[in-house]
């Protein structure tokens, strides 16, 4: 028998409707196309307008489409991974109630919190426990409402974040497929650049 290995074998992603163009952001900060374009590569970003809406929304919106796709029942689903900086509040989990709303009523849920390496972390969290054999169905998802903290007259930080969420389901592979190795590592100067 071969070595039991993390697979990804469903996706789903959910972006909200208004798009933020760098002509819209230009008329907010000062900037332009060309200077966002040149320096980023950025020529849009998704924004969820409904402040009553958050990231379990855009998490909720992923997994639902990952599991359409699918087919999977939700009460198979045996852990619940979100990895995001803008979770709905700070003590009860965006991870264990984006469970709660897509049917997850067998899995564990917790949120990652560890900026643009989360979704990374989540992996390897995921990965870990599927190659114990401990889990055999494990949801990650990568999920930001970063509109609700930038700030808009900061032409560093406006130009690069939007709002979204991707999905991803992990299962055992026997086949050798999945995630074969990790290679992290972080680091804690520059902080204040931030």
């Amino acid at each position: 028998m071969n070595k039991i290995t993390a697979a990804i074998t469903a996706v789903g992603a959910y972006v909200p409707d208004y798009v933020l163009t760098n002509d819209i952001l230009a008329t907010m900060v000062d900037t332009n196309d060309e200077w966002i374009t040149s320096r980023t590569g950025i020529k849009e970003r998704r924004i969820l307008k409904d402040s009553q809406e958050g990231t379990s929304f855009l998490a909720i919106k992923a997994a639902q489409d990952l599991l359409k796709k699918s087919k999977l029942d939700p009460s198979e689903i045996e852990m619940v991974i979100v990895a995001s900086v803008t979770p709905d509040m700070p003590v009860a989990a965006t991870a264990v109630y984006v469970a709660t709303q897509i049917g997850a009523v067998n899995a564990f849920a917790y949120d990652l919190n560890a900026a643009c390496s989360g979704f990374l972390y989540g992996m390897s969290t995921a990965s870990a426990y599927i190659n114990s054999g401990r889990y055999k169905k494990v949801l990650v998802i990568g999920a930001d409402k970063m509109s609700s903290i930038i700030d808009y007259t900061d032409r560093t930080t406006s130009i690069i974040f939007g709002d979204g969420a991707g999905a991803v389901l992990f299962e055992p592979n026997n086949e050798g497929l999945g995630l074969m190795d990790e290679y992290l590592r972080s680091d804690g100067v520059g902080r204040n650049a931030l």
